[in-house]
């Protein structure tokens, strides 16, 4: 596999940070994000599929950091059946701009409430999707899903985001319930950076 000697993650989040870190430590010397670069302005998220926004973000710092940088984005959520699909793209700011992980899961589950109080159906599933770029030029897109079902009570301390009310298929526990290393061993964002590996491997 080739090593990479310095990488940075497009993202100020430094909860996505650390769940890349854990898995890509062993392949990359430095990994960094936004936080290291406050210079460059916050990416407007304004694609309307995952690999859209993944897009623009990756280009977005690959243009100003230079043609010699490898940057990687991510761009995730959750995609809910009942909701048709919804809160997507919007899963960050589902229940408004600059909203908390708590406002947004309990907008969810209002809704939810509000369609399905019968929880008949409350299948959902985490995607996420990558891109990598090198300075101007994509190099690759990576995609990584788990399938599962939304609870009604949030459920757990760990993970961020909708962690504490996904339940992953096959598990009785929800994320937040998991310990980190089962949850990036099963993850979207882990499955994702399989692809990554593998392509790596690859090239």
């Amino acid at each position: 596999m080739n090593e990479i000697n310095r990488l940075v993650i497009a993202t100020g989040n430094t909860h996505k940070t650390e769940e890349i870190r854990k898995l890509l430590g062993p392949y990359i010397k430095i990994i960094e994000d936004l936080k290291s670069y406050p210079e460059i302005d916050e990416i407007e998220e304004t694609g309307r599929t995952f690999e859209e926004n993944a897009s623009l973000k990756a280009s977005a710092v690959g243009e100003f950091l230079g043609e010699n940088s490898l940057v990687l984005s991510d761009d995730s959520g959750l995609e809910v059946c009942a909701l048709s699909g919804k809160p997507g793209v919007f899963s960050a700011r589902y229940a408004g701009e600059n909203a908390s992980d708590d406002e947004n899961r309990k907008k969810l589950l209002q809704k939810l409430n509000e369609i399905d109080s019968d929880m008949s159906d409350w299948s959902a599933s985490f995607k996420c999707v990558m891109t990598l770029v090198k300075g101007s030029n994509k190099l690759a897109t990576f995609e990584g899903s788990v399938q599962g079902t939304i609870c009604d009570e949030e459920r757990g301390e760990n993970g961020f985001g909708y962690d504490s009310i996904f339940i992953p298929e096959g598990y009785e526990n929800t994320f937040a319930e998991l310990p980190s290393e089962t949850k990036n061993s099963i993850s979207h964002r882990y499955r994702a950076l399989e692809a990554f590996k593998k392509w790596l491997s690859e090239v």
